[in-house]
């Protein structure tokens, strides 16, 4: 994998870097780095902003652009959209509700194989990153004190969900219930919404 790409897939995987950090986590120089930003920046895929430090001059943070989705495609967007089109068109709303609730149960049925393998609410959640980051999501689990958070860093249906909402709305549920009884489980950011990825927090039941 080139520079420039391992440079993308970390920003999307962990949000705003510095070159510092960036060198550190690639193994390579700090000026290295800063030449590969100017190039990205050039190609409109990277954006900074100064944060004033607790100490010394303020720190540069480097993030991703929207130009820099090509780097992460959605394989079939345009039939998407066009299928979900045909399907209201055809069915109506009701014909792509069940279409969706149909899609719901399925994956049910398949994440509930995978979960169930698992006895703690803790690898049930790597479980469920799993499937998703195979699934394109680039998923992770982080534990925070008493919490757990599901960071999705790519919306693999995203032309579809900005078609139907009911997309974003059925996997929260799915969440939900494949949850059911050992945790609650919320959506606290959400790419349709503007935000970087996905985040869904977990809170173990007592």
């Amino acid at each position: 994998m080139k520079t420039n790409d391992k440079i993308i897939q970390l920003l999307k995987e962990r949000g705003a870097m510095t070159a510092k950090a960036l060198a550190t986590e690639l193994g390579i120089t700090t000026m290295g780095i800063r030449q590969h930003m100017l190039q990205l920046e050039d190609e409109c895929h990277v954006i900074y902003k100064d944060k004033q430090a607790v100490r010394g001059r303020p720190a540069r943070h480097w993030s991703l652009t929207k130009q820099s989705d090509c780097y992460f495609p959605d394989g079939h967007e345009a039939l998407t959209v066009q299928l979900i089109e045909s399907v209201k068109l055809v069915f109506g709303e009701s014909g792509l509700d069940k279409l969706i609730e149909q899609r719901e149960k399925e994956s049910f049925e398949l994440y509930s194989k995978a979960l169930d393998k698992h006895n703690n609410l803790h690898d049930k959640l790597k479980a469920l990153a799993k499937l998703r980051s195979d699934e394109g999501y680039m998923a992770s689990i982080e534990k925070q004190n008493n919490l757990y958070w599901l960071l999705e860093n790519h919306c693999s249906i995203c032309a579809a969900a900005s078609q139907c909402k009911s997309f974003c709305r059925s996997e929260l549920h799915l969440f939900q219930s494949l949850l059911n009884g050992q945790a609650s489980i919320s959506r606290e950011e959400h790419i349709m919404q503007g935000a970087r990825r996905c985040a869904y927090k977990i809170t173990p039941n007592p």
